[in-house]
C-alpha cells in the first residue's frame, strides 16, 4: 500500500481549494502512483517528490474538476502578443550585449561545440539569453508543483502527465534531487529551460564532470542547447535566414514551411534581401520558405530549415525569429529590422478562435483553432481577402472578426 507523505495543508486554504487539494491526493495515489510505479519509480522518490506539493490554483490553463476546456481570453506568454511588443529593443540589446560579453569567455567551450553539433556559438548564446539571461534569472517554481498542477487539471493534463513521470525519472535515476527541481510556471528546468522530457533525450555534460547539470554549469547548459537543435535537425552551414522585401504581386498567403521552393525562384519572382546584396551562393539553390508573422504588417523574410529548427526549441514564430536575429546580431553587430513592425489590433484569444472557426467552416486550414495566428491561420486570411476583394494582409483585425461572424 502507498502511503503519501504529502505534509500539512495550510487551513487558511478557502473549502473548495481544500475540496481540491483533497481529489489531488487521490490523484497522486489512485492514478499517477500505478503508473509510475509500473515505469520503475520508487516509493520513496514518488513521496520525496510530492512532499507537501498542493494545487497551485495560480497557474495558468488551468480547468477546474468537472468543468471543459475553454480558449482563454487572454494569452500569458510574450510569444503569442502583438509581434512588434516582442522585439522591443530593451530585451533585444540586453541578449545581444550579454552575449558578445559570454562569446569571448566562452570561445573554447563554443568552439567545441559548434565542432560537435554544427550550432554557431551565438545561436547558443541568443537562446541562453533568452531563456533565462544567461542563468541569472533565477526560476521561482518547484518543478513538482507546477507539473503535478498541470497533469491533474490543466487543458493539456496529458502532455503534463507525461513531463511529471519524466521528472520522476531523473530523480529516480539520480540525474538530480528532489530540491534542485526549480522550474518556471511551465515546469521548463534550467538554464536552457527544458521540458524534463527534453532533459532526459538532450542534457549533455559539457564540461567533463561526468553529470549534466543544467542548472549550475554553463558549459553543460549551451552544449544541452546544442544537442537539442542539432537533434532536431540543424543544418551545419546554413543560415537561419534573411529579411527581404516582398512585391505586393507576390501573395502573402505562399508563407509557410509546406511551401518551400529553391531561394533561387523566390529571387525571381522579385523577392529581394534588403540589404541589397544577394543570397549567398550557397543558399540559392536549396530550399527556402517564405516567413511574414505579422503578415503585411511587418517585415517578411526568407527562411531556411533552420528556422524551423528554432522554431521547435519554442513552438513560435516570433521566438524563432527572435533567437535568429540576436545571433545575427551577436555575430556581426548591431542592425535592427529594416522594416518595423506595424501597430495591430488588440484581439482576445477568443476572438481570433471563433475566426478560425467560422474559416474552417468556408474550408479553410487555419491548423487549429487555438485562437493564435499561426502561419495557416494568416495565409488563410490572405485568401480570404483577397477572394472577397479585400486588400490582403494575412493577419487578424477587428474588422476580419466582425466580417467573419
Amino acid at each position: 500500500m502507498l502511503v503519501l507523505v504529502l505534509g500539512c495543508f495550510a487551513s487558511a486554504r478557502p473549502a473548495s481549494a481544500a475540496r481540491i487539494d483533497d481529489q489531488f491526493r487521490a490523484w497522486l495515489a489512485n492514478d499517477l502512483w500505478p503508473e509510475a510505479k509500473a515505469k520503475g519509480i520508487s516509493q520513496t522518490t514518488f513521496n520525496a517528490a510530492f512532499d507537501g506539493v498542493t494545487p497551485n490554483l495560480e497557474l495558468p490553463g488551468l480547468v477546474m474538476p468537472g468543468e471543459k476546456p475553454k480558449v482563454p481570453k487572454a494569452q500569458h506568454q510574450a510569444e503569442f502578443g502583438a509581434p512588434g511588443a516582442y522585439f522591443s529593443e530593451k530585451t533585444m540589446g540586453a541578449v545581444t550585449a550579454g552575449g558578445r560579453a559570454r562569446a569571448g569567455k566562452y570561445a573554447a567551450t563554443l568552439a567545441a561545440i559548434e565542432k560537435r553539433y554544427g550550432v554557431p556559438g551565438s545561436v547558443v548564446l541568443a537562446i541562453w539569453g533568452r531563456e533565462t539571461g544567461f542563468g541569472r534569472v533565477k526560476l521561482p517554481y518547484d518543478a513538482f508543483t507546477v507539473l503535478g498542477t498541470k497533469a491533474f487539471m490543466s487543458n493539456r493534463k496529458a502532455m503534463f502527465r507525461t513531463e511529471l513521470l519524466a521528472a520522476l525519472e531523473m530523480v529516480q535515476r539520480g540525474l538530480a534531487p528532489v530540491g534542485a527541481m526549480k522550474s518556471s510556471w511551465a515546469g521548463a528546468l534550467g538554464q536552457p529551460q527544458f521540458m524534463p522530457t527534453s532533459f532526459l533525450k538532450h542534457a549533455v555534460d559539457g564540461d567533463g564532470d561526468g553529470r549534466a547539470d543544467i542548472w549550475n554549469s554553463a558549459p553543460d547548459a549551451l552544449a544541452s542547447i546544442a544537442s537539442y537543435l542539432a537533434h532536431y535537425g540543424w543544418q551545419r552551414g546554413r543560415d537561419w535566414g534573411f529579411e527581404v522585401t516582398v512585391p505586393a504581386n507576390v501573395s502573402c498567403a505562399l508563407e509557410g514551411p509546406d511551401r518551400g521552393r529553391e531561394i533561387s525562384r523566390w529571387e525571381r519572382m522579385g523577392i529581394a534581401r534588403v540589404s541589397g546584396k544577394p543570397f549567398p551562393s550557397h543558399e540559392a539553390g536549396r530550399e527556402g520558405f517564405l516567413l511574414m508573422p505579422a503578415g503585411r504588417l511587418g517585415p517578411a523574410f526568407i527562411a531556411t530549415p533552420n528556422f524551423y529548427v528554432l522554431k521547435d526549441y519554442n513552438m513560435s514564430d516570433l521566438y524563432a525569429l527572435f533567437i535568429g536575429h540576436a545571433a545575427d546580431r551577436i555575430a556581426y553587430g548591431d542592425s535592427r529590422f529594416s522594416h518595423g513592425w506595424q501597430k495591430v489590433d488588440r484581439l482576445y484569444r477568443s476572438d481570433i478562435a471563433a475566426m478560425q472557426r467560422a474559416l474552417e467552416k468556408k474550408g479553410y486550414d487555419v491548423g487549429s483553432a487555438d485562437g493564435l495566428p499561426g502561419f495557416k491561420t494568416r495565409r488563410s486570411i490572405g485568401d480570404w481577402q483577397a477572394r472577397n476583394g479585400r486588400a490582403a494582409t494575412c493577419f487578424p483585425d477587428k474588422e476580419l472578426v466582425r466580417a467573419l461572424r
